[in-house]
């Protein structure tokens, strides 16, 4: 969405008035919401990188909660995914390809209908590899049991690879380490929020399902 005016309390944006992008796929148009949400990306990707990029999270602060949450597991002497998928999270963390600010959020229900197409919003102030900004897709939408049909992960995750000339393996890979960060996030909430532990779970079986696909 289009930033209208801004100070440093608010920012005015564009209001997109349209359905969200997940309304496609609850009417079995799955695939077509994942080939949207590709295009909006590469049109994020798009943008001029010569703006100042102060303020921005660099993705290995972004991926602290996993980390964090790896050596404590690490410490108590389980060798958990968090362990397993931190350690590869490090290894492409350390070694980025085409680095440009992120959107850091795109999911369906982060996208939505206006007079100038399908809209991003809610972004997160992220920097790092655009293979990143893959990963929160193919773990949405939440709680919808297609998240956890291999045959339809693996078929996204090469629509979004093919569209945004991106390597599919990468594209798995950041969905693995994502899938587990954002299980960490949750394992924090865990006595403090209802759904904590559902979400935990949730994340980590798509983590499982990608696991005996990485290089």
């Amino acid at each position: 969405m289009r930033l209208l005016r801004y100070d440093e309390g608010a920012h005015l944006l564009e209001y997109a008035v349209g359905d969200e992008l997940v309304t496609l796929v609850e009417r079995g148009e799955d695939e077509n919401a994942t080939r949207i949400i590709a295009q909006v990306i590469k049109q994020i990707h798009s943008a001029p990188q010569d703006a100042p990029r102060d303020g921005l999270v660099m993705l290995d602060r972004w991926f602290m909660g996993l980390f964090t949450k790896a050596a404590a597991d690490k410490q108590a002497g389980i060798e958990s995914i968090y362990v397993r998928s931190a350690a590869f999270a490090a290894r492409l963390l350390a070694d980025p390809r085409e680095v440009r600010v992120l959107h850091g959020d795109i999911h369906h229900r982060n996208i939505r209908q206006s007079a100038r197409g399908w809209l991003a919003f809610d972004p997160k102030g992220v920097i790092g590899e655009r293979t990143y900004d893959c990963a929160n897709t193919l773990c949405n939408p939440p709680m919808s049991e297609l998240v956890h049909n291999e045959t339809r992960l693996l078929t996204h995750a090469a629509i979004l690879a093919d569209t945004l000339a991106l390597d599919v393996s990468r594209v798995l890979a950041f969905t693995y380490a994502y899938a587990c960060l954002n299980a960490s996030w949750w394992s924090r909430r865990i006595g403090m929020d209802a759904i904590a532990e559902d979400l935990v779970q949730w994340h980590l079986k798509v983590a499982a399902i990608i696991e005996p696909h990485l290089d």
